[in-house]
């Protein structure tokens, strides 16, 4: 389920950033490791470890969005959590990467951000979620599956 919601995550990214896309839906779409838009201002890195200076255990998330324009560059960490707890494990996965937040200002010289997507394994998100989707792109919005079993993909991104 989790490659779903990446899977689908990193399709919107592209398409709103304006990179070059193969397929024309999500759910066909496969991510490549590395993606940048048609004026090269977005690099969009997909599941990569980030090469540091100093030994980083924590250095592969599931995409970088790196704004050249802007100097910002935002670290998203996708999971699905089987606990109830899920603002529990956004503070993890934040905790988890501010090293490599840190060591990334330095190297590339931009504004860092984490950015946990976290979904509960029933579809439960926290009041932060929404919050933290519009950080990762201002006009993209969250909608909800409801016709879908309890198994499938509950939340995705996309435009209204």
């Amino acid at each position: 389920m989790i490659e779903c919601v990446c899977a689908q995550l990193h399709f919107n990214i592209c398409k709103e950033t304006g990179v070059q896309l193969d397929k024309k839906h999500w759910y066909e779409h496969v991510p490549k490791s590395e993606e940048t838009n048609q004026g090269g201002k977005v690099t969009i890195l997909w599941n990569q470890h980030v090469q540091t200076d100093r030994t980083i255990p924590n250095n592969k998330l599931d995409t970088i969005i790196r704004d050249n324009e802007k100097r910002t560059c935002m670290l998203i960490d996708d999971s699905v959590s089987g606990e109830g707890n899920v603002i529990k494990k956004e503070a993890e996965k934040i905790l988890k990467y501010k090293d490599l937040t840190i060591e990334i200002q330095r190297m590339w010289n931009v504004k860092t951000k984490v950015i946990p997507v976290i979904t509960g394994a029933t579809g439960t998100i926290s009041k932060l979620f929404r919050k933290y989707a519009s950080n990762i792109l201002g006009n993209m919005k969250l909608r909800t599956h409801r016709k879908q079993p309890h198994w499938a993909l509950h939340t995705h991104f996309g435009k209204y």
